[in-house]
């Protein structure tokens, strides 16, 4: 868990023009692809790493600030072995081939979700990716593995109890902003748009606290051909919208 980060790093809500300054994806229907396409599944995993490469070059040239992918969920672990592997095995592949050119390309990496699962040689990956990109300020790429909403939430609270117990923190000093900040991204600014591709209309216990005030975007494309047109066409439906996070403008004399 994150350490708790300065108020000037936390923006209570972002910016209600132009473009989203955080993205985040649920990257659905790689399986479908791939059945489509009469080819086995993991097929439809590698046809997805050529996606993010567009939604990357999208966001470098939008100016977002931000993008979260939800790679590997703590509910894909039910998943068929063989396939579990085979998605590990890409993710692994993905760091090897693609962390230089982000890190040349002056993009930040992160992982969120727990790390305790995996293997010793995934976590490497994990911590070399960081390491190397830590101090780069050009965008952030966020990737979620063997991460839930309720886990985040369940570590949040967790890390507040210890500080209540230990004398630190008095229970009325809890707010929410204090528990949004120790949230595993409680050092980005909160989602503006969530995408979730492949035809379901729902956010699978992906960052359930920072959805609070996100614009939701489904689209029944499948994520292997969720391309560049098809992006920016999410970001012009956010364009469209009226964003009042629970407010409403103000009526001016005329219309009161």
């Amino acid at each position: 868990m994150s350490a708790t980060p300065s108020a000037s790093i936390i923006a209570e809500f972002p910016s209600v023009e132009g473009n989203p300054r955080h993205v985040a994806i649920i990257m659905d229907g790689n399986n479908r692809w791939a059945k489509r396409h009469n080819m086995m599944g993991t097929a439809g995993h590698k046809a997805g790493v050529e996606a993010v490469r567009g939604v990357l070059d999208v966001c470098k040239k939008q100016g977002i600030e931000v993008l979260t992918l939800f790679a590997f969920s703590s509910e894909n672990w039910r998943r068929p072995t063989p396939e579990v592997r085979a998605l590990l095995a890409l993710l692994m592949r993905y760091l090897r081939n693609e962390v230089d050119e982000l890190h040349r390309d002056n993009v930040r990496i992160q992982f969120i979700g727990r790390r305790d699962r995996f293997s010793e040689r995934i976590n490497t990956l994990f911590e070399r990716s960081e390491n190397l990109t830590r101090d780069n300020t050009g965008s952030t790429l966020v990737i979620a593995v063997d991460y839930g909403g309720h886990w985040d939430i369940a570590e949040a609270a967790r890390s507040i109890a210890e500080r209540v117990k230990s004398g630190d923190l008095d229970p009325a000093d809890i707010t929410p902003e204090l528990l949004g900040a120790q949230l595993s991204t409680g050092h980005l600014p909160p989602p503006d748009l969530c995408i979730r591709t492949g035809g379901d209309s729902r956010v699978s216990n992906f960052l359930l606290w920072q959805f609070a005030y996100t614009e939701l975007f489904f689209t029944d494309t499948l994520w292997p051909d969720f391309n560049e047109q098809a992006f920016e066409a999410a970001l012009r439906d956010f364009r469209m919208r009226e964003r009042r996070f629970g407010g409403r403008p103000s009526l001016d004399n005329n219309n009161a």
